[in-house]
């Protein structure tokens, strides 16, 4: 099923391209990009802006997920010394629970908090009530921590379908999948690390990094210094498509 819009243009090749790359993504729900979520945003919409308007800047948003962990805080350390915003995809069990400072910090510094399950489970695999389960313990979860329940979730693997796009809407969730990803979990080497995401960057990107593997903390600054010379502005992922707000149960993805 192609999405709504694609930076590949319009036409016969490119909805056989889109659909084909969605499929193999494990994701077969249309998405919608962000730009395109701002192009279509109301003239009375109320959502945020960070420091710049993205419809005029050049921005980019970071994305962390299966956190908090040890080297969470030192990340929130880079993050806060060089004044960019992300968007972390926390897990339930055996995270939020057990880091909950670094959760209350992570939201006090600005950064969007979001969910990524309880357990890590592919959604797509799950019952309905396994499903909403996963989601639904985080939110609580998160929201005893930080007072607010988190407006967007990134399922696992990027793996959703119409009975996820259907619970998250009810839980008031948006889904956020990604353009650029260094796959953190098969490497330490933190070089290589930035060097896929160096490559893979472009304009209302979505970076999806891991902070809970060694190699990825360490790559970020070089990450972070490289994109801002190249003309970037780092935002969080609802600020990415503000004036627009996220709309619960649509699937987001550059």
């Amino acid at each position: 099923m192609p999405r709504k819009t694609t930076r590949f243009g319009t036409g016969l090749a490119a909805t056989l391209v889109t659909a084909l790359t969605l499929t193999l993504s494990g994701c077969s729900v249309a998405t919608t990009a962000p730009a395109t979520a701002r192009g279509g945003a109301a003239s009375d919409a109320r959502g945020a802006f960070g420091r710049v308007d993205c419809r005029e800047a050049k921005c980019i948003a970071l994305t962390f997920d299966a956190g908090p962990a040890e080297d969470t805080p030192h990340l929130l350390d880079v993050l806060k010394e060089k004044k960019v915003p992300a968007t972390f995809f926390l897990l339930g069990r055996n995270h939020v629970l057990k880091h909950p400072g670094t959760v209350r910090r992570i939201a006090a510094e600005g950064h969007e908090v979001a969910n990524h399950t309880w357990t890590h489970a592919i959604l797509t695999e799950l019952k309905p009530d396994a499903i909403r389960a996963e989601l639904e313990r985080t939110q609580l979860a998160i929201e005893e921590i930080t007072g607010k329940k988190p407006r967007l979730m990134r399922p696992p693997q990027g793996r959703t379908d119409d009975t996820v796009s259907r619970i998250s809407k009810e839980l008031g969730l948006s889904q956020v999948l990604w353009s650029a990803t260094a796959k953190d979990y098969s490497t330490n080497n933190s070089a290589l690390i930035r060097k896929r995401i160096l490559d893979q960057a472009g304009r209302d990107g979505i970076i999806l990094l891991h902070d809970i593997y060694k190699g990825t903390v360490p790559a970020v600054p070089g990450i972070v210094d490289t994109l801002k010379d190249r003309g970037y502005t780092f935002v969080t992922v609802p600020q990415l498509m503000a004036p627009a707000e996220p709309e619960p149960g649509t699937v987001y993805r550059p």
